[in-house]
Parts: structure tokens; C-alpha cells; sequence
């Protein structure tokens, strides 16, 4: 009797296990792509939903910040929560490091996120068309996120003004927007762009200043946007929670 229930207990065990397997989605190990633009290489993971052989033209996000967003945000964890109760469609999300892959203590934030042209050129050029040659992404820009936080959250709001053309989505967390100085001129002067954009902030001793003028610049646009203050600063107890407000909003099924 005891043995009996000893195998029922492992047999439970085993197919608990299988099941979960099967319900999350595979985060890759650390991918390196030599850019000519930058002319050094990167690194990225990549994270594919549970079914992703069964499944094409799935959407995708870039995370700036990517390793952060994994290590702290636990956001690949996240996004198989999401599809698993069906919240948000099947996605593939592209957590692109900052550091250089071969002296980690060198990290590029700086070079890359502060208005780097060339940055912006290396996703558009190199990055988005690896990408879409070696996962079963979509290729339409209606279907493409690009997110960071601080520096980063900059970096998308100007990868929003200089690719709209590539970048749909654009996740926009605690934005430090204060090194370009015409960051707010660049959404102003131009006509409407087609975005789509999920912009936070904590409400003290974050960027809520920053965030305050863009959602103003924004609105006297008319644009398609997410606005949320929470009661927190410049830390993950203010990012790491919405995370799935982000992606139900970009990805959330209708």
C-alpha cells in the first residue's frame, strides 16, 4: 500500500513537471552578433514562448537593458505567466546586453542610450533583420516593441521619434531624458508618428519631471498612449509590477 502510493506521488511528480515544461517558453543562452555599425560585438538572449515550433509571425520586443530585465525582472518568467493564462498572445522577446561580451565591467549604457544614431542604425540595419532571419517573428513594424528603463527609457523614446518606421511599441519606464535636450522638439516637430506607447514613472525621486512633460507633449499630439505614476522611485519596486500592464497593453489578446 505505502509502495503504491509512493508511485502514485513520483508518477504525479513527473507529469507536474512535464506539464510545466510544456507550458513555459525557453530563454536562450547568450547569443553574440558582431555589428559593422558599431563596429564591436554585442551579446543577447532570446526568449521563445512555450508551442514555438507550432507557431510564425510572432511579435517581439527588444529589451535595452535586456540582462537586468531578466536577472531583476524576471520578464521572460512573466511573459510565460501571461500567455499561459491567456492574457497576452504568444510572443519572442529579444533582452539585448549592454556590456561588452568580452570584459563584462564594460558597460556601454552611456555610448549607446544618450541619442546614438548609430545605435538606432545597428537595430534597424543588423539587430531587427538577425533577428527576423533566425526566429519566426513578424515583419511588420505594427508588430515590434522596443522598452528600457532610465537611460534606456530614454534611448526608446528616441528610437521612437528616429525608427518609428521599425518600432510600433515603445515601453518607455522612468525616462532620464535630460541628455538630449531636444528629446520633447523631436515628437513636437514632427507630424504624428505611428507608435504606440506604455510610459511610467514613481510619483518622488524618479523621473516623474521628465515623464510629466512627455506625457503633455503626447497628449497635444494626440497620441495612442499608457500613462501610469506609482508611489515608488528610481528602482525595480516600481518597474518589476508593470511589466504585465506593459505587455497586456501591447500584446494583451482582444
Amino acid at each position: 500500500m505505502i509502495r503504491s502510493l509512493l508511485t502514485c506521488v513520483c508518477l504525479f511528480a513527473v507529469y507536474s513537471t512535464l506539464a510545466t515544461e510544456r507550458l513555459n517558453g525557453k530563454l536562450s543562452d547568450n547569443q553574440i552578433i558582431s555589428s559593422k555599425v558599431l563596429g564591436y560585438d554585442l551579446q543577447y538572449r532570446v526568449y521563445t514562448p512555450a508551442g514555438y515550433e507550432n507557431l510564425k509571425d510572432l511579435p517581439v520586443i527588444y529589451l535595452t537593458d535586456g540582462q537586468w530585465y531578466i536577472s531583476e525582472g524576471q520578464m521572460h518568467k512573466e511573459i510565460d505567466r501571461l500567455v499561459a493564462a491567456g492574457k497576452i498572445k504568444p510572443i519572442v522577446a529579444v533582452f539585448v546586453d549592454n556590456r561588452d561580451p568580452h570584459d563584462l565591467g564594460n558597460n556601454r549604457r552611456n555610448r549607446q542610450f544618450l541619442g546614438n544614431e548609430k545605435y538606432v542604425k545597428f537595430y534597424k540595419q543588423e539587430l531587427v533583420k538577425h533577428i527576423e532571419g533566425s526566429y519566426k517573428v513578424s515583419k511588420r513594424q505594427e508588430d515590434r516593441a522596443i522598452m528600457g528603463l532610465s537611460f534606456g527609457g530614454l534611448s526608446a523614446t528616441f528610437f521612437g521619434a528616429k525608427a518609428s518606421d521599425t518600432f510600433h511599441m515603445l515601453g518607455i519606464q522612468s525616462p532620464a531624458l535630460h541628455p538630449i535636450r531636444n528629446i520633447y522638439s523631436l515628437y513636437q516637430e514632427q507630424e504624428k508618428l505611428p507608435l504606440k506607447i506604455f510610459l511610467s514613472t514613481g510619483s518622488s525621486n524618479d523621473t516623474e519631471v521628465h515623464a510629466r512633460k512627455l506625457k503633455k507633449t503626447l497628449e497635444a499630439k494626440g497620441y495612442d498612449f499608457e500613462y501610469i505614476e506609482v508611489d515608488e522611485g528610481h528602482n525595480w519596486r516600481n518597474w518589476k509590477p508593470l511589466l504585465d500592464d506593459t505587455l497586456i497593453y501591447f500584446f494583451g489578446k482582444s
